[in-house]
Order: structure tokens, then sequence, then C-alpha cells
């Protein structure tokens, strides 16, 4: 397993916040994390992440125990991630945006920026490498956070719902951006609230409520889980 976590549980002064999580995702998997607002996925991630130390539990990356490791310190291991909230450097090119990523890697600003250029070019963004970050639209704001993050190199990517506020047609080419990386070799972990987008790209799903596991398995059987569509999904989502 790429990523294993075992019995995690975040608290907040009184607030537990994750309560006893367990899941793992094989190399090569894109796993979906779904539940309610305020249910615990970001607070998840950035466990995972190294933003926080988990209260208890233990989390394993490529069969190491990271907790208690700097996300600096993951991104090098090869966990990248993505933000629910993009901020890039507004005022600086595309380009300087992903070279950025690139140097968790690269030494050399001319090595940086070639490997820039290829994550643009994978993720066709490369015929707005001149362009200042914030002149972009929200879609090519969120295409260039996933670029920012593949330039480091990762092996496990985190997604923090990089559709969200995208128009149809949109959150259609992020899917094949999606499936796309992860045919390249990445592993993917996916937050996201487009239903029909998470069911259509994820191996398995996981749902959590008030921080707990209360579902997992493949599109299908998450879908058709009663605790599942009483907590989040609703009726619409049954699979017949």
């Amino acid at each position: 397993m790429i990523l294993k976590i075992e019995g995690m549980t975040m608290e907040f002064g009184g607030l537990r916040a994750i309560d006893n999580l367990s899941m793992e995702i094989a190399p090569g998997e894109i796993m979906g994390l779904i539940g309610p607002n305020g249910a615990g996925k970001s607070t998840a991630f950035n466990c995972i992440a190294g933003v926080y130390t988990p209260t208890s539990g233990r989390i394993f990356f490529q069969g190491e125990n990271i907790n208690g490791k700097k996300p600096w310190d993951l991104c090098k291991k090869g966990l990248g991630r993505t933000f629910q909230i993009v901020k890039p450097f507004a005022s600086k090119t595309v380009l300087y945006n992903v070279t950025v990523g690139s140097f968790a890697t690269c030494k050399r600003r001319s090595e940086a920026e070639d490997k820039a250029l290829k994550v643009l070019k994978f993720l066709n963004l490369d015929d707005k490498k001149d362009l200042l970050a914030g002149n972009l639209t929200i879609a090519d704001r969120k295409r260039l956070e996933v670029a920012r993050a593949l330039a480091t190199e990762p092996q496990l990517l985190l997604l923090d719902e990089v559709m969200a506020g995208l128009r149809p047609s949109e959150v259609d080419e992020v899917v094949e951006m999606i499936r796309k990386i992860r045919e390249s070799g990445v592993t993917i972990l996916l937050i996201e609230h487009i239903m029909r987008a998470i069911m259509a790209l994820s191996d398995r799903v996981v749902v959590i409520q008030f921080g707990k596991k209360i579902a997992e398995g493949t599109p299908d059987q998450v879908a058709n889980d009663p605790n599942v569509i009483k907590a989040y999904l609703g009726d619409d989502y049954v699979v017949s």
C-alpha cells in the first residue's frame, strides 16, 4: 500500500474532528473521500500532508511512519497536494508559479523551468505560460494549482475540491485530466462534492461523517449504502 492509515484521531481542544479513521490506498488507485460539510475531510488531508500531527493513530506512506513529518519533507518524499482555496502568485507568470513547485526536486533554475514547461504541456497550459496567474479564469487557476503540485513529482497526489465552482463542461475536462495523471503513474486521493465526478473517477470511495468512516467500497456499493444515502447523497444517487 502506498498509504495506510491506522486509527487516526485528530482533536482540537474538546472537538474530535477525526475519529479512529482507518483506510489504505494501493499504488495506481484513485480513491474518493466524501462526506457532508464539516465531516473532517480537509482535516484528514491536513493530517496526511503533515499540517497536523494526529492526536493518536499512525499514518504510513510507502511503509514509513510519517506522523510528525513536516509538509516540505513529505513533499520531497513524493506526497503532493492541492488546496481548496487556490492562491497562486497572482502577479507572477504561470510558468513562474509552476517552476516554484519544480524546486522541490531541482536545484538549478534552468532545470526547474524545463520541468515546469513539461508539466504545463502535459496539462495543456503551455500556451498560457507567459500570462499572469491573476489573469487566469477560475478553471485555469484550478489547473495551475494541479500543475504546481505535479511539478513536485508526487507519487501520491491529494486533490482538494479541484472541481469546485466549475461549469459542467469544465468538470468533464478536469475528470479527463485526473485520469491522465493516474495513467502517468500517480496515485490519487480526491476530495470532491461533485458526485458524478467522484463516481466516474474513483476505484473506491470512503465516506466519513462527524470524523468517522461510515462506508467504504466501489462507487456503486457506496451509492446504494443506506447509511450514505441518509447521511449525504440522498435518494437521487441510488443506483438501480
